[in-house]
Order: structure tokens, then C-alpha cells, then sequence
């Protein structure tokens, strides 16, 4: 039987979001917490609430708890097409390919990042839930290119600080439905969960700040290829940012893509890469830069825009 809490709902929290209630009250994410009230676990003053509802200061809350989910376990497991571009003693910067995650996670069966630098030998830093140790930030499961892992504790505390503090240069390239105009601009709108959708991300008022800068490498008929740089790394930025611009990324389905371009191009996942990552490196301090080509499919996919 789940734990049923009993608690008034304080002033604080005056007019938010059940599920955003939730979540900071019982330190429970807000996907899950949107779960509990969508399956009739959450009571104001007696009357079950949907996820959306909005809460008053004083009222009765009755909610029950969720249990907490199992934590995921590193699995090593040989990763094909995952390739290792640079390897020292401090980390290491790896080429993911498209299918793979950053690390296991509740729901994901597939390949991990982690699961592969474990089967090839790799030893990571320990920092960080058990799941995700040596991550220090993470690409879509649909997103291929550069990523990197610390492999000791002072590393990782380094490059977390970098990815937090904004220095770390983060380049991506994407092709986007129509011309974004103008040619050259900042996308400046803040990130939040997706109202109709606990898996999905939008641009909403209450979101967190996100700063997308991009601008037209080349324009084709149907879509153009962006360069994009990133200030902030919310979930799913630059698929949400050119999304709510109505010009979404190639292929990519759950935002809106045209699905007769993206398999006019033989394109499966959102056409969208990390094609160079550059920081200081956390043991010698100097810049340090990598890049990464355009993957078989999303090269294809740019020489049947350009025939």
C-alpha cells in the first residue's frame, strides 16, 4: 500500500501547478508527481485534482506517495558506433551515435554511453547518482556527437562547474524546415514541461531561462542548415527553440517535422548533431577542442536536399 501524506499547502506555493507543488514538497520529479494526480492520487480538500489544477495556501492536501523507483543499473555492453575521439588520465570525449542514451535511466532498455566506456575498460568518476557517474551533461537519445565523461572526481568537479557557469563551448548543427528569418539571431524564451505532455518540453512563461544563438550556414528549398550555440542546456533546447519558431528540426516527429520531407531524406530522428565541444581542460587548464563529421544519415539526407 502507497504512503498517504496529509499536509496544508503553504503560501509559498499560492497558485502553482499541482504537479509543481508536488514535486517541491515531496522532492519528487514533476513527471512523476504529474503520474500520481493523473491516476487520481492527489486530493485538495477532499476532491481529486488533475496534474494542471492549480493549488491555494491553506488547503488540505492528500497525496499518495509514490515508492521510489529502483535506480538504474550500469549494464557494460559493447556499444557499436560509439567512438572514442580523446583519452587521458583526467576524461574522456566520445563521438555517441544516434539510439544510444548518456546513461540508463527509468524506461530505457537501449545502449548507454556509461554501459559502453564500462564494456571497452573505461573507469569513470564515481560523483553523481550511481547511473549517471562521470557525466557531466548529456545529448538526446536522438542526437549524435560530442560528449565528454570525467574520469576522476576533480575533473567531473571541474567540467560541472564549466557546463553550470556557461564556459564551455557547445556547437551544434541542425537542419531546419523552412528559413529561419532572420539568417542570424538569438532565440531567447524560457523552457518548461509541455502542459499536454509529461515526456515533452515547450516554450512556457513559467519555464526555465534558455538562450539559443544560431545562425544560416546554407539554405536549400525546404529547409536550412543551421549553426547553432548554445548559452543554456535545457531538455531538448534547440528541438523546442526551433520548434515554437514553426521551423522544427528535420525529421523530427514529436515536434511537429513533416514526415514526407523527413522520408523524402531517409531521415529517422531529428536531424540535429554536436559537431564541436571545446573547454579548459580540467588538469592542465588550457583550451582544449573537438570536433565530429556528420554521421552516414544526416550527410545523406544534405546530398538529396542539394540533387
Amino acid at each position: 500500500m502507497p504512503e498517504v501524506r496529509s499536509l496544508p499547502v503553504p503560501d509559498g506555493l499560492e497558485g502553482e501547478r499541482v504537479d509543481a507543488a508536488l514535486a517541491r514538497l515531496l522532492g519528487i520529479s514533476r513527471s512523476r508527481a504529474a503520474e500520481v494526480a493523473a491516476a487520481g492520487g492527489v486530493l485538495v480538500d477532499g476532491v481529486a485534482v488533475g496534474k494542471s489544477d492549480r493549488v491555494r495556501a491553506g488547503a488540505w492536501l492528500e497525496v499518495e506517495v509514490p515508492d521510489p523507483p529502483s535506480a538504474p543499473v550500469v549494464v557494460p555492453e559493447v556499444v557499436e558506433g560509439l567512438t572514442v575521439v580523446h583519452d587521458d588520465a583526467d576524461l574522456v570525449v566520445v563521438d555517441k551515435p544516434v539510439g544510444v542514451a548518456a546513461h540508463p535511466s527509468p524506461g530505457w532498455e537501449g545502449p548507454t554511453v556509461v554501459g559502453g566506456l564500462a564494456a571497452a575498460g573505461y573507469a569513470v568518476a564515481t560523483s553523481g547518482a550511481a547511473e549517471r557517474q562521470g557525466v557531466v551533461h548529456r545529448l538526446d537519445v536522438g542526437t549524435s556527437g560530442l560528449m565528454v565523461v570525467a574520469k576522476t572526481e576533480a575533473a567531473y568537479t571541474v567540467l560541472k562547474r564549466a557546463f553550470k557557469e556557461r564556459t564551455v563551448e557547445k556547437v551544434y548543427h541542425a537542419l531546419v524546415q523552412g528559413h529561419p528569418d532572420p539568417l542570424r539571431g538569438t532565440i531567447d524564451a524560457p523552457i518548461g514541461r509541455h502542459p499536454g505532455s509529461a515526456w515533452r518540453f515547450a516554450v512556457t512563461a513559467d519555464g526555465k531561462p534558455s538562450v539559443t544563438h544560431y545562425e544560416v550556414q546554407e539554405a536549400f528549398r525546404a529547409a536550412a542548415l543551421v549553426e547553432v550555440h548554445l548559452e543554456t542546456g535545457r531538455t531538448h533546447q534547440i528541438r523546442v527553440h526551433f520548434a515554437a519558431l514553426r521551423h522544427p528540426c528535420v525529421g523530427d516527429l514529436t515536434y511537429g517535422a513533416d514526415p514526407v520531407l523527413a522520408e523524402r531524406l531517409g531521415v529517422s530522428r531529428q536531424w540535429l548533431h554536436a559537431v564541436r565541444l571545446g573547454f579548459e581542460h580540467p588538469g592542465t587548464g588550457r583550451p582544449v577542442e573537438f570536433t565530429s563529421p556528420y554521421p552516414a544519415d544526416l550527410a545523406t539526407a544534405l546530398e538529396r536536399l542539394a540533387d
